[in-house]
Order: structure tokens, then C-alpha cells, then sequence
């Protein structure tokens, strides 16, 4: 009942409450990456949400597209903008994604959804992963983040689709807010970019 029925429900209401109290914070964002000509000030790709259907996740553009001599992007660390680097520090590039829990393609708490190509790197376990809706914010978020492993993440992961509750939601949402507020970074040191993860 509560998240077939009540999560939605509530996802949608507190979504767009959020998207209004921060639209005056989207709109500057906006034009600020705008005006350091990177393109599209936002940023869209596919990824996989509930039971692995792709979806295109939302969020600002943190990265110019410089490429290289042989016509490729750059690495990502050559990419990330100054101003991209801050973004990503607070948070802020993960706002416009309120729109894709809007649109219900996600919840405010879940798994994060990662990239595509890993969906043939899971293995049984750690594809449960996508038995619920990917989140913005989710139990390894606010658990270590880049900090810990990625079979820590995982294991979290599948420890959140077992566990789901409105308690626990509850227990990530304000514990993600302090994170935010007090400027915590969890990850380490230079660890802007998430490596790329290769299966076990």
C-alpha cells in the first residue's frame, strides 16, 4: 500500500512544492551555465528506473564537450567545469530531476539510477536493485556516498528495496537535508567524477 499508493502520491506533492521553493535557485543556475556557453544548460541521458526501464534522468550540465584530436570527449575530469564542480558539491545539479519524479519516472528516495551500460554488469543480487523506483537521494547517499565501495552501495541498495517504509524514507530525507545544510562531503578527496564500475 504505501508504495504502490502512498509514496507517489506524496512524491509528487513534496516534488512540486520543492520545484516551486526552488525555482528562483533553477532559474539563476540556469543562466549562470548559460552564460559559460557550455551548451544546453541541462543535461539529459537514459537510465534505467523500476524494473529497468529507460527513462532520460534530468539534471544541470556540469561538463563542457570538449573533445580530443581523435574526435572523442575528453575524460570527464578534463570536463568539469569550476563552476560544475561547486554544483555538484552542494547538490545542486540533482534539482531538475524533481521533474522526473513529476513525471514519475522516479521517487525522491530510491536507489540513485546509474548509466545504462551497467545493467549486463549485475549480478541476480545486485539487480534487485531496480525492484523499486530509483531515487534522487537514496540509503547509500546518505551512508557514505563515493566514500564507500561499490559492493557497499550495492548491498545498501538491495538493504533499502527489503526494507522499504515510510519510516526509513523519513530517516533519508532529513538525514539528507543535514547532509546538504552542513556542506558534508562524504566522498574523497578529488573524487568529483564516480569511477566506473566493471562488475565483480
Amino acid at each position: 500500500m504505501y508504495v504502490s499508493v502512498i509514496k507517489p502520491v506524496m512524491d509528487f506533492i513534496l516534488a512540486l512544492f520543492l520545484l516551486v521553493l526552488f525555482s528562483p535557485l533553477l532559474l539563476i543556475v540556469y543562466i549562470l551555465i548559460a552564460l559559460k556557453g557550455n551548451g544546453n544548460p541541462i543535461f539529459y541521458q537514459e537510465r534505467p528506473g523500476l524494473h529497468e526501464k529507460p527513462f532520460k534522468i534530468i539534471k544541470f550540465k556540469t561538463m563542457t564537450d570538449e573533445k580530443g584530436a581523435d574526435g572523442n570527449l575528453l575524460p570527464d575530469e578534463a570536463r568539469l567545469t569550476s563552476l560544475g564542480r561547486i554544483i555538484r558539491k552542494t547538490s545542486i545539479d540533482e534539482l531538475p530531476q524533481l521533474i522526473n519524479v513529476l513525471k514519475g519516472d522516479i521517487s525522491l528516495i530510491g536507489p540513485r539510477p546509474l548509466v545504462m551500460r551497467y545493467l549486463p554488469r549485475y549480478n541476480k543480487e545486485q539487480a534487485r536493485r531496480h525492484n523499486v523506483k530509483p531515487g534522487i537521494t537514496g540509503w547509500a547517499q546518505v551512508n557514505g556516498r563515493d566514500a564507500i565501495s561499490w559492493n557497499e552501495k550495492f548491498s545498501l541498495d538491495i538493504y533499502y528495496v527489503d526494507h522499504v517504509s515510510f519510516g526509513l524514507d523519513l530517516k533519508i530525507f532529513f538525514k539528507t537535508i543535514i547532509l546538504v545544510l552542513l556542506g558534508k562531503d562524504e566522498s574523497p578527496a578529488n573524487s568529483d567524477i564516480m569511477e566506473e564500475w566493471y562488475g565483480n
